[in-house]
């Protein structure tokens, strides 16, 4: 078997293939371990973690904390995780796990072949799997192209906070950054076209971010966007929807990511570059004849999400290797063999302060048996946490069948409330029976028991 793209994701189905027995290729164009472990989720979140951390210690009376974090310190504990991308311990972990790393840039070039950087020809027996992830979407505006702005990589690898930076995009990466880089003293202004951040998430889950934001110093432009942006003395000049203008150091473009599938070579097997890969459940390229072709993670743009992704390559790693060994490849829902959950219960938090957690549905879906129940979360365990503790829950239950099909939580130190949701989402728990999962006290999880009060049980 052949992998395009050494990222966590291509990682996990390559490992999962090995170990069902098969010869695995794994190849890279840039660092193993791909955009997760050297430009997103680990350097953002180790850029978050100082200023939540100060923000929690001072809503606890006697705790001795200063009022600024020391940024140098900041960088050089996310260069620590990030190895300062040095991919040298992941080349051996691929080595040891029986996989067979090449660096270079693959393209299809025919049934079950792949050409590495226009040279040596692979030929893979039974499949080829594409992971090669998702590239920052860059919008259309006047002057963007000569002033140099920065995506998501240049943010989280910064070596020096700008005086003033602006951030474009109310997305995860938007209030994310826009926070971090507040904490850690920029002058920041967020841009956002709407009233609020985050709009795929319930509304007071944006409300509680935009307050967060503010909180931490961030100026937020709401209703907004950018006209044009230019080269001045002194930095980059904003013009905004309406007649503002700002000044910036730097200007962040977090405005989404698209599926990588450029210069890949699909469109020799009859597919649209640049387009995601559209998949069935066990991995297979829909659109591809002959069973050879699999993607997984933000490249089919199902659930682009590193433990989404990561998940789906186990299934679709264990599907090629059983398709190999002639054993029965299992396509039922919730089966080892298909990624089932892609579609009803995707886990994410977004780690600013408050913190956002989420799965399954947001709010009910029109024409659906569906009950929403909102609460504040007020309970001796949060009280306990953190003075003036604020935050809200939020369920989606499906009445006919009397589950979990949607859970929300912000608030300080949430995330860890969300694996109990997914589990309960996954599992189909009858609420009658989740009745009985009594949460300790106190602990911030006793919001379960009030949430399912407030249902009716």
């Amino acid at each position: 078997m052949i992998v395009i793209g050494g990222g966590p994701v291509g990682e996990v189905a390559a490992e999962r293939a090995a170990r069902g027995g098969l010869q695995v290729a794994l190849v890279e164009h840039e660092r193993f371990g791909g955009e997760c472990s050297y430009w997103a989720c680990i350097p953002s979140k180790a850029l978050l973690r100082p200023g939540n951390l100060l923000a929690a210690a001072k809503r606890v009376p006697g705790v001795p904390v200063g009022d600024k974090i020391d940024p140098a310190e900041v960088f050089a504990r996310r260069d620590w995780f990030t190895g300062k991308g040095d991919d040298t311990g992941q080349v051996k972990w691929a080595e040891g796990a029986g996989i067979v790393p090449i660096r270079g840039h693959g393209r299809i070039t025919g049934e079950r072949k792949v050409t590495v950087d226009g040279g040596d020809e692979l030929t893979a027996r039974h499949a080829v799997i594409i992971a090669t992830g998702s590239v920052p979407r860059t919008p259309s505006i006047p002057g963007l192209d000569t002033i140099s702005p920065w995506g998501s990589r240049e943010a989280t690898s910064a070596e020096v906070v700008p005086r003033r930076l602006g951030v474009l995009g109310g997305g995860v990466v938007g209030v994310e950054m826009a926070q971090a880089f507040a904490t850690l003293g920029a002058e920041v202004h967020l841009i956002i076209s709407g009233e609020r951040p985050l709009p795929r998430l319930p509304e007071f889950a944006g409300d509680a971010v935009i307050a967060g934001l503010r909180e931490a110093g961030v100026t937020v432009h709401t209703g907004s966007g950018l006209d044009s942006v230019s080269a001045v003395d002194g930095g980059k000049e904003l013009a905004l929807k309406g007649g503002d203008r700002l000044v910036v150091d730097e200007l962040l473009v977090a405005t989404g990511r698209r599926p990588a599938t450029d210069g890949l070579g699909v469109e020799t097997v009859g597919l649209e570059a640049g387009a995601p890969l559209t998949t069935d459940d066990n991995g297979r390229v829909s659109a591809v004849d002959g069973d050879w072709l699999f993607a997984v993670g933000d490249v089919t743009g199902r659930a682009p999400l590193t433990h989404q992704g990561k998940y789906a390559a186990r299934a679709t790693g264990d599907s090629v290797a059983a398709q190999a060994a002639g054993k029965p490849v299992d396509s039922a829902a919730w089966s080892a063999h298909s990624a089932t959950a892609d579609h009803h219960a995707i886990p994410q938090v977004v780690f600013t302060d408050p913190e956002v957690a989420s799965v399954g549905l947001a709010g009910p879906e029109e024409g659906k048996p569906h009950r929403v129940v909102d609460i504040d979360i007020a309970v001796a365990g949060s009280s306990l946490h953190a003075d003036g503790y604020a935050g809200k829950a939020r369920i989606v239950v499906d009445t006919e069948r009397d589950v979990l099909v949607g859970a929300t939580f912000v608030g300080q130190d949430v995330a860890e409330l969300l694996h109990s949701a997914t589990i309960a989402i996954v599992g189909e728990v009858p609420l009658p029976r989740l009745w009985h999962a009594v949460p300790s006290f106190p602990t911030i999880s006793e919001v379960w028991l009030r949430l399912l009060e407030a249902y009716g049980l």
